[in-house]
């Protein structure tokens, strides 16, 4: 059964959970859903596996296409333009396919060629209201039941937005250059995902190795933004903000504190490991 994750309690943000939770039976039948949770407590490991692949290759990536600049959050066309919107989306690719066993590739482009249903129309509106910086806090204190009121209706509203985003076609909301970039995240993290299935066994607190069934998001988080540092090259500094504050905006607690703590022990332990070329380099006999 490599390859394949049986279904897990969500543990994430409500618009993850809305998106896990509105896929269609359709997919539900094609995708390779299982639900077997014996098979989850056999091992560990099984919560490491990829997602089912077939012959995917990491297509050849630039650097120099990922720069990180300051970028509008919207292009000419009113669609997410900026990074932070691909490695978002491919998060949220990664975990539904997790979740369902799924490869992530079939699946993003599943969600990018699915049709739309009679009558839907999507409020580009949204989009200028939608957040990628609304993080989880403290609890909150008020001093009056109209201020309670008043921050509910706010943390529905949110909630409402994010939902209709990161369930919407993707191609009405997200510009080419995202949905490119969003792929090629996908695609690293699949090419290097049982490489790293053994780093993250490793740099992974106890906790979270003995009861991996409610960090498949923390994971996800930790397998596509390591595969983007060795694969796309990506300075890891960028990496590990954008992957800390995808932590504070979808998980809980103590993950974008652990998060952070993984991918700097990763840059430090590639950075002491001698790359094949070096290696060659250093067995040459000189004339």
């Amino acid at each position: 059964m490599e390859g394949t994750i049986s279904p897990l309690c969500l543990r994430s943000s409500s618009s993850l959970s809305y998106f896990s939770s509105n896929l269609s039976l359709d997919s539900h039948r094609t995708l390779g859903f299982t639900t077997s949770v014996d098979s989850l407590r056999s091992s560990s490991l099984r919560l490491f596996l990829s997602p089912t692949r077939g012959s995917l290759r990491t297509p050849t990536i630039s650097a120099e296409e990922v720069r990180d600049v300051p970028m509008p959050k919207v292009d000419k066309s009113g669609r997410l333009s900026s990074p932070r919107a691909a490695r978002e989306l491919a998060l949220v690719i990664l975990y539904a396919a997790c979740l369902q066993g799924s490869d992530p590739i079939r699946l993003f482009e599943k969600r990018i060629n699915a049709r739309r249903e009679p009558g839907y129309e999507f409020d580009k509106i949204c989009l200028l209201k939608y957040n990628h910086m609304s993080f989880g806090g403290p609890p909150v204190k008020t001093e009056t039941s109209e201020e309670e009121d008043e921050l509910v209706r706010h943390d529905e509203n949110e909630s409402k937005i994010e939902a209709e985003v990161l369930s919407a076609p993707p191609k009405l909301v997200y510009s080419k250059l995202v949905l490119r970039f969003a792929k090629k995240l996908l695609a690293a993290a699949a090419d290097k995902w049982d490489t790293h299935v053994v780093t993250i066994e490793k740099i992974s607190p106890p906790d979270w190795k003995s009861a991996p069934a409610g960090r498949i998001l923390e994971f996800s988080i930790l397998h596509l933004e390591m595969s983007e540092i060795a694969v796309i090259e990506t300075r890891h500094p960028i990496v590990i903000n954008e992957a800390v504050d995808l932590a504070k905006r979808f998980c809980d607690g103590s993950a974008p504190r652990i998060i952070n703590g993984c991918l700097r022990t990763f840059v430090k332990d590639r950075a002491a490991t001698p790359t094949p070329q070096a290696l060659e380099s250093k067995q040459e006999v000189p004339v």
